[in-house]
């Protein structure tokens, strides 16, 4: 998963003009319309990647003593693999070679390399770019390894508005309601109900 994730950004990059790079899976939906979302990320000063220090198995507990001294365990970060981030961070990742091989060869299940090795590299050298919070609504409510799986009866103007504005967050420095730009899981039957409700005027 991480080789292909630094061949799309490697690939991005070839572009001068892409400054920000949004990996997004198929259960996800967009919250507002597509100048709404790209003006949110062109003016933002940081990077949008939630790092977690979880004691539990699910994190820690997948940290191989083996790497160390080159990373120690409180380097060791989780995030979710879906990520946004800025030019500068993506030529990072993509530069790096010291630490991807590390996680190359000591990273092996139930150690899953999409889920900790950009989130431990960023919390160990570019903290600064970092907002360290993600721009995607998930609902953990249900508890468990996944988050909620939304069908067509859960779509209603409540939940989208939770979903856009029932947050509050940090943004360039000023405090917003407006937290998400995406939202994650959907299944594809929701796509009706979705497009009824969501105009995209805001």
């Amino acid at each position: 998963m991480i080789d292909a994730e630094r061949r799309l950004l490697a690939s991005a990059l070839l572009d001068p003009s892409n400054q920000r790079f949004v990996l997004l899976s198929d259960s996800y939906i967009p919250l507002f319309n597509f100048t709404t979302i790209y003006d949110y990320l062109i003016t933002s000063n940081l990077s949008f990647l939630s790092l977690y220090d979880d004691p539990r198995k699910v994190d820690r507990g997948r940290y191989n003593p083996q790497m160390s001294p080159m990373i120690n365990i409180t380097n060791w970060r989780k995030g979710s693999q879906w990520f946004e981030m800025h030019r500068e961070m993506a030529l990072h990742v993509v530069s790096d070679q010291t630490y991807y091989s590390v996680f190359k060869r000591y990273c092996q299940p139930p150690c899953y390399n999409d889920e900790h090795y950009i989130p431990t590299l960023v919390n160990m050298f570019y903290v600064e770019l970092n907002s360290n919070r993600s721009i995607t609504w998930v609902d953990w409510s249900r508890g468990g390894l996944h988050p909620r799986k939304h069908g067509p009866a859960d779509i209603n103007h409540e939940l989208l508005n939770q979903m856009r504005y029932g947050s509050e967050c940090i943004y360039n420095g000023n405090t917003t309601s407006m937290c998400f730009l995406f939202a994650r899981k959907f299944s594809p039957s929701t796509l009706k109900p979705l497009l009824s409700l969501l105009h995209f005027h805001s």
